[in-house]
């Protein structure tokens, strides 16, 4: 037996999907059988120590089932043999928000603090990429080290990632999946050597990390595979992340430095999978929808509720399941953060389970948001008699600062009244318009209200809600009549709406001029599908296919002194689907209807899209595309708590040669907008849970594109020219088709209004992704104010507000801003009444030094600044 000439240090682990190619219920009995396996092997020392994949959610899973294996897996935590977290699902931290980060480490700091501690290395070996800020979300929790895999540049074994506002993590580039080296008694040696040799060339200075571990394995001991090491000439030494990090960190010699987002193209089987930005989109609606209204309207609305309560001296409103309730809706957005989950990379079965959470996270939220809003006085709920001569609306605000914009309320009037007028709260006329009137039944019960059924007349009221307090609300008075003429409809495809004259195209875009500066803008959000043969990892195209653009079937223009109206009625015609060979598309072709409404609303930059699709094709793209300035080398967009400039080039980058490899695809996952340009020739796309982004060059021109809908019929496919291999197993997931009617909402910015580094582009966009919530009131019943109490929210000005939420201790709230810009910023927050102290904070909430108490804070944010508070 020969002498061993490297140490390669060991850690078993498991990597374990919630769900994926099976449901949650088909994985959790395995995962139950894995854990007790993994702890017998542990009471046994058949494994020095045992990494749990880094996600403190396996515990809760099993712990479901077996409450008696709790005591057990807490005493393997606190010895340290048995590593969990530091987060609770291993999410894709790319396709949520970054107060979704948040919420998730927090979650796992609970399980931490239950069973004894956390690992407190920044595990994500297997998202499909990182945001450029995940270092700074990980020192906020006091985490100075990360291990990835993919999207780090592969020449890098070992790096300083540095988020774009300088905080910095400790990083090692190492693929999780290493089972196959020591599984195989009969290749182990061979397998072992040539892994060591690989690893040596890609860090000399040493040292060696094999992760003993796969998806939904149990890994052989490395104890059984020792004589095989040894007559490899290595040496297994088991550890755990935290002491490899440490003597790895310790060996790091002139590290190189990554700044910002990691989304490189990988080496061999090391794929970044960007498909998975725009596969089943409405699952990425349904969690933007869910996280908006959490984030920007139940949690603040509680902080708010409960600093009236503390500042008054009344108790708080009873039951006291408010946060209890919010709590469990957040764990289930949680549990549908994973990769394959959120990435919609999974079987249909897990995704009709997914979209069942969103909805119940959905319906929990909009209970709690409208019994706050009752604890004040604010009754919306339609029960009594139906309105007859007026009905009050109520629009609220989920943004920290004060803001003015569209607004949309369904009101309820007795049948045959429809709306005259409508007043705010100090009885100026407002511009309205009645988008449409329904007829039917309206029901209403709770627990304080009998059952009640009443034949009405619902309204879709359109005005624009000016000067909206922070996180508070305003009310408006419907006055009602007898039927009134609404506005002239023309069918002309040529309309003025002041700033700019909008003419419909015979592709559905728009030819639109911008008066103030004379620059025309051809094409405008012009639709174009185009085939694919990919499945829900990988956009693949179809060689030689010409890509398709919708029909014009008829247009209708309303102008008003609010707004004007373009509705298109359009075909999108389409072969049914690929062909048999799957190298063309079918011969057939099928009919999807299309309804287009483009508003431009009075005295704005921004044309705004409601688009509707009820696809009936299969196996095809489409995009949501705008012309940009052909000579712009490079495009800007929002991710997290940062912006981030990227490069203009090819749609495509050339097709793998090679088996195991991927083509290059640059889109990019975006917050909330993305630009190209300055000036007068400038455009922005403001999007709304629509993640993929694109900037490229087409011919001669350059095109900013939104992908609105994949339709695919596969998991993973081994046959595409993009990937050459599979991403998964190859099952057949029809669902992913994306057959049935989808909503969308994208907006275009266009002039001087563009500019990034402006907050009040930084507002507009943030305003369109989280619009302004409006209820009709019950009827007879009046809000008890025209507006909610002044300083019962903290209002911020020169700054963003990521989020304000009540903290996770026993009192007060916590409230976060960034300046996403790369200029320096200041900013001021007026101190809600009731508020006594005021600590810089961790965005952990752990509290640091205190501010001087004062009415109105000034704070200086450096370019792509965060600051957390601790107000309480």
């Amino acid at each position: 037996m020969s002498e061993p000439q490297e140490t390669c240090h060991v850690i078993s682990h498991v990597h374990w999907d919630r769900e994926w190619y099976r449901t949650f219920e088909g994985y959790r009995g395995r995962l139950v059988e894995l854990v007790e396996r993994v702890c017998g092997a542990l009471d046994k020392n058949e494994y020095a120590s045992f990494h749990l994949d880094g996600q403190t959610v396996i515990l809760a899973d099993v712990l479901e089932i077996r409450p008696d294996l709790e005591e057990r897996l807490a005493a393997h935590i606190r010895s340290g043999r048995l590593t969990v977290g530091p987060w609770h699902v291993l999410a894709d931290n790319q396709l949520v928000s970054a107060e979704n980060l948040v919420r998730n480490l927090l979650r796992a700091r609970r399980w931490g603090a239950r069973m004894g501690r956390l690992s407190p290395v920044g595990y994500s070996p297997d998202a499909f990429g990182h945001p450029a800020d995940l270092p700074r979300l990980l020192n906020g929790f006091g985490i100075d080290t990360a291990l990835v895999w993919r999207g780090a540049p592969p020449e890098h074994a070992r790096f300083r990632w540095i988020s774009p506002d300088g905080s910095e993590v400790f990083t090692v580039n190492q693929g999780y999946h290493q089972t196959e080296t020591l599984w195989d008694a009969d290749s182990s040696d061979t397998q072992l050597k040539q892994f060591v040799d690989t690893e040596r060339n890609r860090m000399p200075e040493g040292p060696l990390l094999l992760l003993n571990g796969g998806d939904h394995l149990v890994p052989r001991p490395p104890a059984e595979r020792q004589e095989a090491a040894a007559g490899a000439g290595v040496a297994l030494a088991e550890t755990t992340l935290e002491d490899f990090f440490a003597e790895a960190r310790a060996a790091a010699v002139d590290l190189p430095e990554v700044s910002g987002e990691l989304r490189t193209l990988g080496n061999r089987l090391t794929f970044l999978l960007p498909g998975t930005l725009s596969a089943r989109s409405y699952v990425k609606l349904a969690n933007h929808r869910v996280q908006t209204l959490l984030e920007r309207f139940v949690e603040p609305q509680l902080a708010r509720h409960r600093l009236a309560a503390s500042a008054s001296g009344a108790p708080e409103l009873r039951p006291d399941s408010h946060a209890e309730l919010l709590d469990d809706a957040w764990d289930l957005v949680i549990k549908n953060a994973p990769h394959d989950s959120i990435c919609g990379c999974s079987t249909d079965e897990v995704h009709r389970q997914t979209t069942v959470r969103a909805q119940r996270a959905t319906d929990t939220g909009d209970l709690l948001l409208r019994r706050l809003l009752l604890a004040e006085g604010v009754d919306t709920r339609q029960h009594g008699d139906p309105a007859r001569e007026s009905a009050g609306v109520v629009v609220l605000s989920g943004h920290g600062t004060p803001v003015s914009g569209p607004a949309t309320v369904e009101v309820v009037t007795e049948a045959g009244r429809v709306v005259t007028g409508l007043r705010d709260a100090a009885g100026r006329t407002i511009p309205f318009e009645v988008e449409s009137t329904r007829r039917g039944k309206v029901f209403e019960a709770d627990l304080d209200l009998l059952p009640d059924s009443r034949d009405t007349d619902t309204h879709t009221l359109a005005f624009a809600a000016g000067n909206v307090p922070a996180f508070g609300w305003t009310t408006f008075s419907a006055e009602l009549g007898e039927a009134t003429t609404g506005p002239e409809v023309q069918k002309n495809r040529v309309v003025d709406s002041g700033r700019f004259r909008l003419e419909v195209l015979d592709d559905a875009s728009l030819r639109v001029q911008d008066t103030t500066s004379g620059v025309v803008h051809e094409g405008i959000g012009r639709l174009v599908s185009s085939g694919d043969r990919g499945d829900t990892y990988n956009f693949d195209p179809i060689p030689g296919d010409a890509p398709a653009v919708p029909r014009v079937v008829d247009v209708e223009v309303t102008r008003t002194e609010l707004r004007t109206r373009v509705r298109i009625a359009a075909v999108l015609t389409l072969p049914e689907g690929l062909g048999e060979d799957r190298d063309s598309r079918s011969a057939s072709t099928v009919d999807s209807p299309l309804d287009i409404t483009v508003t431009h609303w009075a005295e704005t930059d921004r044309l705004e899209w409601a688009i509707t699709l009820d696809n009936r094709a299969r196996d095809h793209r489409l995009r949501f595309e705008t012309p940009v300035d052909a000579g712009a080398n490079a495009w800007t967009a929002d991710q997290h708590w940062s912006t981030i400039e990227r490069l203009i080039g090819p749609e495509l980058g050339p097709l793998p040669a090679e088996a195991a490899l991927e083509a290059a695809h640059p889109v990019a996952p975006v917050t909330s907008w993305a630009c190209v340009g300055r000036g007068a020739d400038a455009v922005a796309l403001l999007v709304r849970g629509l993640p993929e982004v694109q900037a490229f060059r087409s011919g001669e021109a350059a095109v900013l594109a939104v992908t609105l809908l994949r339709a695919v019929g596969w998991l993973s496919r081994f046959d595409l020219r993009t990937r050459t291999t599979g991403a998964g197993p190859m099952l057949a997931v029809p669902e992913a088709q994306c057959l049935g009617p989808l909503t969308v909402n994208v907006a275009v910015v266009l002039g001087e209004g563009v500019q990034p580094e402006n907050p009040a582009f930084l507002t507009a966009a943030a305003l369109h992704a989280a619009p302004l919530a409006a209820f009709a009131l019950r009827p007879g019943v009046q809000a008890p104010a025209g507006r909610s109490a002044a300083r019962t929210a903290p209002e911020v000005t020169g700054a963003l507000v990521s989020a304000w939420k009540p903290a996770e201790g026993a009192g007060g709230s916590v409230l976060r801003i960034s300046n996403p810009s790369p200029l320096p910023a200041s900013a001021a927050v007026a101190v809600p009444e009731g508020v006594t102290t005021v600590h810089w904070a961790r965005i952990d909430e752990t509290p640091e030094e205190e501010l001087p108490r004062e009415d109105k804070l000034h704070l200086e944010l450096p370019p792509y600044g965060l600051v957390t508070l601790l107000l309480s």
